[in-house]
């Protein structure tokens, strides 16, 4: 199977559930095809939830939610080790973090110790308790939300933490037409009581590996590094995108031309995925904030203004 025929089927499959967020939805497959982890960055009752259930459902995954509060410890979420008196050892008892498809829920609303519990789970797909490493299901992902209106209580992510969503996305209110289409569905029962499997987790990573072998030409990789790097060199930055950033526009632009069945990398990916994938890691100057400029802004200005590359974008 392509990766293309089996991004439609889920793609397909996860629309019968939201409505209207062809775009949000397209870039969450691709992050999961990219291996990467999603931010959801919105206000209640959008779909946050529904959006990572259905992409569990719609492959056939484990899946666990963790809801997030101020007083969750570390090992609420790893698991911890329990000392077993007959055995007389101790045994590992695994915490919601050991499922394929982890929604992380109102993360923000978690104290910083326990938001770094996540840390070693995403960036190295394992976890170590009492000095015992434990490898996590594959494939894996963490989609995490958040609500950006409400901050009484919650703690904001800090930067190696935002550093490991290879995207952040936000899925808005839907359209009029689209919210009578949501209410009609729902009339009798959920569309997602009704959702089947359609691809397998052996599939996802078959095509994970095939994102892979997408070409990318030179030019266009000094693009995205040249782009990233007057992230770091902007006067209204006070810190610009990670050489992590690089490898998550790379990887999700690669991702983007499988998905639309091309074996290439055009600079029309490069562009579309540069903010979803560096925004949340520009942290903006003090003067900036104070006129309200945005790192959606820098992004958008600095696509606006740096050359294309031309030529041949194509394998020889």
């Amino acid at each position: 199977m392509t990766v293309q025929a089996f991004a439609k089927k889920l793609i397909d499959s996860i629309e019968k559930v939201m409505v209207g967020k062809r775009d949000s939805v397209e870039l969450a497959v691709s992050s999961l095809l990219c291996q990467g982890h999603l931010l959801i960055d919105d206000v209640p009752g959008v779909g946050k939830t529904m959006l990572a259930r259905s992409i569990a459902r719609s492959i056939g995954c484990t899946f666990n939610r963790i809801q997030f509060t101020p007083d969750m410890l570390p090992s609420d979420i790893t698991g911890v080790s329990i000392y077993n008196q007959k055995s007389k050892k101790f045994e590992f008892r695994a915490g919601p973090i050991m499922a394929q498809i982890v929604l992380a829920d109102e993360i923000n609303r978690a104290t910083p110790k326990t938001q770094s519990a996540l840390l070693e789970a995403m960036q190295e797909a394992q976890v170590s308790i009492d000095g015992v490493t434990h490898e996590l299901p594959k494939p894996f992902m963490v989609l995490a939300t958040q609500n950006p209106i409400e901050y009484e209580g919650t703690f904001q992510l800090p930067e190696a933490q935002l550093d490991r969503f290879l995207l952040r996305i936000k899925l808005g209110y839907p359209e009029p037409d689209d919210e009578v289409d949501v209410l009609k569905r729902q009339q009798f029962q959920h569309p997602f009581e009704s959702l089947d499997q359609v691809v397998t987790a052996k599939e996802l990573l078959k095509a994970q590996e095939q994102i892979k072998a997408i070409y990318t030409a030179d030019s266009l990789q000094k693009y995205i590094v040249e782009l990233v790097n007057k992230t770091r060199n902007h006067s209204e930055v006070y810190l610009g995108a990670s050489p992590r950033g690089s490898l998550a526009l790379y990887r999700a632009s690669q991702a983007r031309a499988a998905m639309e069945k091309r074996e290439f990398v055009l600079p029309d990916d490069v562009k579309a995925l540069a903010l979803p994938a560096l925004s949340h890691r520009i942290i903006m100057s003090p003067a900036a904030r104070l006129r309200d400029l945005t790192a959606e802004d820098v992004v958008q200005e600095i696509l606006d203004t740096l050359p294309v590359p031309g030529g041949n974008l194509t394998p020889q």
